[in-house]
């Protein structure tokens, strides 16, 4: 861990990722408290002003107003708690599944790795995108049924790679050895070979949280997400594509986070994978 973790720092661009990153998390646990208590942020995000519609970049508004005159940087603002707790929570379910499918065939091969692996290559088989978009039809657009949706289907990525780190080390010499002790396999998994493991299990899951992010923007751009007036960075641009050609601001500004937070996330899990595989000369 301290080889990986002063490799991981000595990438510059992996310092400024994580910096943008902690940028973002507190920008939505700060937009949570404000909701929470009501507060600005700078303004109301929900706040209608007609005569104030459709206003560029200015003092007042520094990101300018939408189609109803509400504050963008507020809006933004308050759709990054949404965002980010659907990336963080989806990725939390579908590490879970994955870590624990994909343990159990691994460890235990035979008949029980080929049914698993038979019931992950079937979810692969269909269009994750359109599966949770069937999936929000049916039950509804509600931000605890996406996060559930998008944490069920994206866990076989996760599964498959549990398992093949699972075949490579269960033949391992301390893994015989604790067999040969006699502790039980639920020990043996998570005590011996867990940890082991763990470096390209890690990095999936940061890769994992963009992807649900970029899921979730989809969705709320396709008026299948969390429902109005609750802003995230999908409605954002969802609103303001009628008005692409007059007003710019309302496309490129969420549009802009969506992509900076995203290429964060991709550039940390990349360099954690830089680090985690370099060897010591």
């Amino acid at each position: 861990m301290r080889r990986v973790t002063r490799r991981f720092f000595n990438d510059r661009l992996a310092i400024v990722s994580v910096v943008l990153i902690v940028f973002f998390f507190s920008v939505a646990i700060g937009a949570g408290i404000c909701q929470l208590l009501d507060l600005p942020m700078p303004m109301r995000p929900n706040a209608t002003n007609l005569e104030r519609k459709l206003l560029p970049p200015n003092a007042t508004n520094w990101l300018g107003t939408d189609n109803l005159g509400r504050d963008v940087l507020s809006r933004m603002i308050a759709g990054s708690t949404i965002s980010l707790t659907v990336g963080f929570v989806a990725m939390a379910v579908s590490l879970g599944i994955g870590i624990i499918v994909g343990a159990v065939s691994g460890y235990l091969g035979g008949w029980v790795d080929n049914v698993l692996m038979r019931l992950v290559d079937a979810l692969m088989c269909f269009p994750s995108f359109f599966l949770i978009l069937s999936a929000i039809a049916i039950l509804g657009p509600n931000i605890w049924i996406i996060i559930t949706v998008i944490g069920l289907v994206s866990w076989t990525g996760t599964a498959r790679l549990v398992r093949a780190e699972f075949l490579t080390l269960r033949e391992s010499e301390y893994v015989r050895a604790a067999r040969a002790m006699g502790q039980s396999r639920r020990k043996i998994i998570f005590r011996h070979i867990m940890p082991n493991a763990f470096a390209p299990i890690f990095v999936t899951a940061v890769i994992s949280i963009p992807d649900a992010i970029l899921v979730e923007s989809g969705l709320s751009f396709l008026s299948f997400g969390v429902p109005p007036p609750q802003a995230t960075w999908g409605n954002i641009i969802a609103d303001g594509k009628t008005y692409i050609l007059d007003a710019w601001w309302l496309i490129v500004f969420p549009g802009l986070a969506i992509f900076i937070a995203s290429l964060a996330f991709y550039l940390v899990g990349d360099a954690l994978r830089r680090a985690a595989e370099t060897r010591p000369k």
